[in-house]
């Protein structure tokens, strides 16, 4: 029954008529609990902006020496405070820096919503300021969460403001790194260009003229980077210079990983120092997304141990980020609501007279609503899983088929090269010479056995009810009579209950073993086991040929090819080589 519900979960309509119900009674607990008593109304308390103007100052305060969770404390406090009628700038700026928060620390949709509620109030402020570092952090977040489009239109809207040469080169230049994302390298370099022969860019602080004509140098040096032109290499370099100068980490952190990344293909000894330098400044500055960067860099430049360090590092801090940001999430979530909590109690100093029962029955209202939301959201969330498995799944077994028909419309394309060589030898030599007869027979046995081999590695495989007998035939057409093959409880399984997928799989698995068996082992004997065991599948290979050279087998002869493969459908593989008693693997998957 289970089944039947899971299969049906792959028809489009009945995830559109689940979605839709979900969101109807969600709507319906919504209306319930606006039909519930609501409070009387209470008497505000003004705050002076002196009061407001304190509260920000100890944010931003914070906000500049990195503690961004105080910081984040503070500006809420003061968001709070403020009358929206009176006091707009203030509540506007309190929350562009909460915004601001919120995508360091990762959460663009928070950041989104908080910016959002600026938006009534920005054509009521004169300074245009104001409106250009809210569609700049719009166009930041899209920018980080890949919409280049919407990032695109937001920073469009920054630059059409009357704002200072100063910030409309950091617009353009914020501009030119969309357009790099976008593979439009023209329009980055028509952009950078004219930039980057601006010295003076801020007139009135020479470290942030130098800071950000070092960022367009380190850009310009992206942009030819993209184009593979050397001169980009120069380009990181004068930018460093400037860098170095104003010992400005983050900015260093960022041109040391533009260098690793250039460096990368061409010179992995070059590169690694590099994102080494890149590793230290974001521990020093504790970026955890830039130490995710620099490590996966470093696990491209790396070999033997090196690399095993790396990567297990990488991996400890992918987990270790995620559940920061969960942390971080929550930690903001407490401030807004102890701080909303704080607020209320301070405008409502009459709601002693607010009865006991009224607050029983919003209490009931909210828990009832929590629990139909929580209930729907589970339902949904397991019926959306189950469909994005189901898909998942059948993506998997066509990759599976593209990936065997890519493979042989490449040996076929050898295949033919190999014919037209052998034609035009046959065509420029004196086939009346024995060694040229033999030699042209030769190369017409090697074509045949070439077209012989990928007919049987690459042809279709039968999934149905004929499946078994294939198997057992493909088995069978490696028997020889100097080499025995016995097969020890394959008719015990019922093939039929078996995955589509893995039955390919499976088929492939052998046949690799095979091929290996034939090329290299030399065995006169090979023994298979199937066997089931708590619906798992254990398949155990066995030949008395002369084994590997090492306890460790060389997945280079094609046994590489095996462990893939039996990962792709959740399996595990253990090899059990002995010299004096041949060659010995099993390995097992779930049905």
């Amino acid at each position: 029954m289970i089944k039947k519900i899971f299969k049906s979960l792959q028809d489009k309509t009945f995830l559109k008529y689940s979605l839709s119900i979900l969101i109807f009674l969600m709507l319906g607990c919504v209306i319930y609990l606006l039909k519930s008593p609501k409070p009387e109304p209470v008497i505000k308390r003004n705050y002076n902006k002196s009061e407001i103007r304190k509260v920000l100052n100890k944010a931003d305060i914070l906000y500049d020496s990195y503690e961004l969770n105080r910081s984040y404390d503070y500006f809420n406090q003061a968001q709070l405070l403020c009358d929206t009628d009176i006091y707009y700038i203030e509540y506007v700026y309190a929350l562009t820096c909460m915004a601001a928060i919120e995508q360091i620390q990762g959460d663009f949709v928070a950041s989104e919503i908080l910016l959002t509620k600026t938006l009534p109030y920005l054509k009521k402020i004169k300074k245009p300021r104001f409106a250009a570092n809210v569609y700049e952090q719009f166009g930041a977040n899209y920018y980080y969460t890949y919409d280049y489009k919407n990032s695109l239109l937001y920073y469009q809207k920054a630059l059409h403001l009357k704002t200072s040469s100063f910030r409309k080169i950091t617009v353009l230049n914020s501009i030119s790194q969309i357009y790099l994302k976008q593979k439009k390298v023209k329009l980055a370099e028509s952009i950078l260009i004219p930039l980057s022969k601006i010295k003076t860019i801020c007139k009135n602080n020479k470290h942030i003229n130098d800071y950000e004509y070092a960022r367009i140098l380190d850009d310009v040096g992206l942009c030819y980077h993209q184009q593979g032109k050397p001169e980009a290499i120069d380009y990181y370099k004068k930018a460093m210079t400037i860098q170095l100068k104003l010992k400005d980490s983050y900015a260093l952190l960022y041109t040391n990983l533009h260098i690793a990344e250039y460096f990368q293909l061409s010179n992995p000894q070059k590169a690694q120092p590099y994102a080494k330098k890149a590793y230290l400044l974001s521990n020093k500055l504790n970026d955890a997304h830039n130490q995710l960067q620099s490590l996966n860099l470093l696990t491209k430049t790396s070999q033997g141990k090196k690399l095993k360090e790396y990567s297990t590092q990488f991996i400890q801090l992918s987990d270790s980020i995620e559940k920061a940001r969960k942390t971080a999430k929550n930690q903001f979530a407490r401030i807004k609501y102890y701080s909303k909590k704080d607020k209320d109690e301070n405008l409502q100093y009459k709601a002693e007279k607010v009865k006991n029962e009224l607050q029983l029955e919003r209490q009931k209202n909210r828990n009832i609503l929590s629990y139909i939301i929580l209930f729907f959201t589970t339902m949904f969330s397991l019926f959306l899983y189950c469909y994005l498995t189901i898909k998942g799944k059948k993506e998997k077994n066509d990759a599976v088929l593209k990936s065997e028909l890519r493979i042989s419309n490449q040996l076929s394309a050898e295949l033919t090269h190999d014919v037209y060589e052998t034609l035009t030898f046959a065509e420029n030599i004196d086939l009346t010479n024995e060694d040229n007869k033999e030699k042209l027979l030769s190369n017409l046995d090697a074509i045949y056995a070439r077209t012989r081999n990928i007919s049987k590695e690459n042809s279709a495989i039968t999934t149905g009810k004929h499946y078994a007998s294939a198997l057992k035939e493909m088995i069978s057409g490696f028997k020889t009579p100097e080499l025995n093959i016995l097969l020890n409880g394959f008719d015990s399984i019922l093939w039929d209950d078996v995955e589509r997928n893995k039955k390919i799989v499976l088929y492939r698995i052998l046949q690799e073993l095979f091929f290996n068996m034939k090329k290299h082992s030399q065995a006169t004997l090979v023994s298979i086991n199937f066997k089931i065991n708590d619906k798992t599948m254990t398949i155990i290979y066995n030949d008395n040929g002369i084994g590997t050279k090492n306890s460790t087998p060389n997945l280079k002869n094609g046994l590489q090819n095996v462990e893939n493969r039996i990962k792709t459908i959740n399996g595990n593989i253990i090899f059990d080589n002995n010299p004096e008693k041949g060659f010995r693997l099993s390995f097992t998957f779930p049905l």
